[in-house]
């Protein structure tokens, strides 16, 4: 397994593979690895002939009060598992590499933005369209694996790089979860055993609901009500959202008519936790 830490040598290496005709598949991570970047990596080696990821804890992504100086970086694991998972190159780079000339340029994806987290962590967007797109050009992939639990992340990469005419391809992975229904998380590590398991409140709340639709119930309204009571009864918790919304856009539904995303955003503890499941189109019934 290769290991760059300098921007030059990791493009020459990608681009040395590609033209050997082999394809290159890309996994963006900011370390702490577990199942579910383990799972992107083999969706990558299943479908690629190389397979780079890259660790890089993105400092404009993050908010003056968010947790970027605390955010786990157990750098000797996360090297192990690549290595374990058969990844052939790994670029590792420091903060200074990535904005040597500062950060006076980044990538405004509207819409996309202006739901969910957008409005609760101003200029994240914006910081992690940047990164990803710097990262695109630092390993010239041909395709890049995103996990679906950060839904709109992906909505937001894929859309920047539509507009952007950008040449890769962008995979979503399905959301790993711990075996009690707890979506996998670097943030995990945060809570505390109490607030573990007040977490799996969550996942109960999005099953119950993604079922309620599939039974026939389409009130949003109605429906998200019940989300907060579930997350509220398990325990003291902060709800940033929830919210169902239509899957391609984000904007929120009022009724239930159309693919949508169930999305969730809770403060449990000291641990900002995020997740989804996605809702297929109703039938009618008849």
């Amino acid at each position: 397994m290769q290991r760059f830490q300098d921007i030059s040598p990791c493009r020459d290496a990608v681009l040395e593979a590609r033209q050997r005709r082999l394809t290159i598949g890309l996994v963006p991570t900011m370390g702490a690895l577990h199942a579910g970047h383990a799972s992107l990596i083999m969706a990558s080696r299943q479908r690629c002939d190389r397979t780079v990821v890259t660790i890089f804890v993105n400092p404009t992504q993050f908010g003056p009060n968010e947790d970027y100086l605390r955010y786990p970086k157990p750098i000797d694991a996360d090297l192990a598992l690549c290595q374990a998972e058969g990844v052939d190159m790994v670029f590792q780079p420091s903060a200074d590499a990535m904005y040597s000339t500062g950060s006076p340029t980044s990538i405004h994806v509207g819409e996309l933005t202006s739901t969910l987290c957008g409005p609760h962590r101003p200029g994240h967007f914006d910081g992690v369209a940047t990164v990803v797109a710097k990262l695109f050009n630092i390993v010239p992939a041909h395709v890049a694996f995103f996990g679906e639990k950060d839904y709109q992340q992906l909505m937001v990469v894929r859309r920047m790089v539509r507009d952007l005419n950008m040449p890769i391809e962008i995979v979503g992975c399905p959301t790993v979860r711990d075996p009690d229904g707890l979506a996998m998380s670097s943030r995990n590590a945060y809570l505390c055993p109490g607030d573990r398991r007040q977490a799996l409140s969550l996942s109960r709340a999005l099953f119950a609901a993604r079922d309620a639709i599939g039974s026939g119930r389409r009130d949003v309204a109605a429906i998200v009500s019940q989300m907060h009571r579930t997350i509220l009864d398990a325990g003291p918790a902060s709800i940033d959202y929830v919210e169902i919304v239509d899957a391609l856009t984000l904007q929120p539904l009022s009724t239930v008519d159309r693919p949508a995303r169930i999305c969730l955003a809770v403060w449990i503890g000291s641990c900002r936790l995020i997740d989804n499941v996605g809702v297929d189109a109703p039938v009618s019934p008849g």
